[in-house]
């Protein structure tokens, strides 16, 4: 026990030592639920890249690890609070997209034995992205970076799968293009917890990566899983399911209108930007780091619609 908390000590500290003030937790939501939530935040060499929510499913077997953080760092504070939970094999580790907030952690738990599960699009997405993801937050993270690896997907989702965890069976589902072009969420029946990754942002300005008119469609659809609360990729931990979508999905319907108005007008792309959405600003976090950025990409999308 005491070499174990000496453990757990070790891969804090880093962490910890980054943001004094924020210690890593991992509580328990439901039975056998853990979930760990992130800062509301961009990623910076002080939050070690901890903006994200995670979680792990532990079956009578083994464990499932839902997401890893945004740095080395981060990925091994998870494993080591994940250890004093329990002691049984991980057996997946499951990202939910390719964004680096949520796959730079994987490379604690590459020794493992765990195999990585992911979108039938996420091996593509990473080996796209990966390098640019390295270099671009570098800028930002400084030595909170160091050690990072990008590790692709050995199992893919193409539609639906259910892994089995010992008398605890698990059911990942991909998605079209929506939040991004890899999105995968994880529904353990037996709690009734949804794991969503970015397909569901709470307080946090919902991000849209891949398809606005995607994001929209897939969250009516999100509506119709069997869930009774959802640990979102961003935001408060666990949320009441499927009520945690109503503003997310009022903030989507305000930009989409806002820039089929502003191009019916004729308006160009950059001044549709600086006002679509602006009504929900006061809702969100973060929204001046994000909306204009996404209503320039939701422009794009939305000026080829028909009629």
């Amino acid at each position: 026990m005491l070499r174990r908390m000496l453990a757990l000590v070790a891969a804090l500290a880093p962490l910890v030592a980054g943001n004094p003030a924020r210690a890593f937790s991992l509580g328990e939501i439901a039975p056998g639920v853990y979930a760990h939530q992130g800062e509301t935040s961009l990623m910076t060499r002080e939050n070690a890249g901890d903006i994200a929510n995670l979680g792990a499913i532990v079956g009578d077997e083994a464990v499932a690890v839902i997401d890893t953080g945004g740095s080395l760092i981060e990925g091994r504070a998870l494993l080591a609070a994940l250890r004093e939970k329990t002691q049984k094999p991980i057996r997946y580790v499951i990202n939910t997209h390719a964004h680096p907030d949520h796959t730079f952690g994987n490379g604690a738990f590459v020794g493992t034995g765990a195999t990585f599960v992911g979108h039938k699009n996420l091996p593509r997405a990473l080996a796209a992205r990966g390098p640019h993801y390295l270099s671009a937050f570098r800028a930002q993270m400084g030595d909170a970076l160091d050690g990072v690896m990008i590790v692709p997907p050995t199992m893919t989702v193409d539609q639906t799968m259910t892994l089995d965890l010992g008398h605890r069976e698990i059911v990942l589902q991909a998605w079209r293009t929506a939040h991004s072009e890899c999105d995968l969420t994880i529904l353990d029946p037996k709690s009734g917890v949804l794991f969503s990754g970015d397909l569901l942002f709470l307080q946090h300005v919902p991000v849209v990566d891949g398809s606005l008119l995607g994001f929209l469609d897939v969250a009516d659809r999100l509506a119709a899983i069997k869930a009774t609360q959802v640990v979102a990729g961003h935001g408060p931990l666990p949320a009441p399911w499927p009520k945690a979508l109503e503003d997310q999905r009022a903030y989507l319907m305000r930009l989409t209108a806002d820039l089929r108005a502003a191009i019916k007008k004729g308006e160009g792309v950059a001044a549709a930007a600086k006002t679509a959405g602006a009504e929900e600003r006061e809702k969100w976090r973060l929204f001046e780091d994000y909306n204009a950025r996404k209503a320039t990409a939701g422009f794009a999308e939305l000026e080829w619609e028909g009629p």
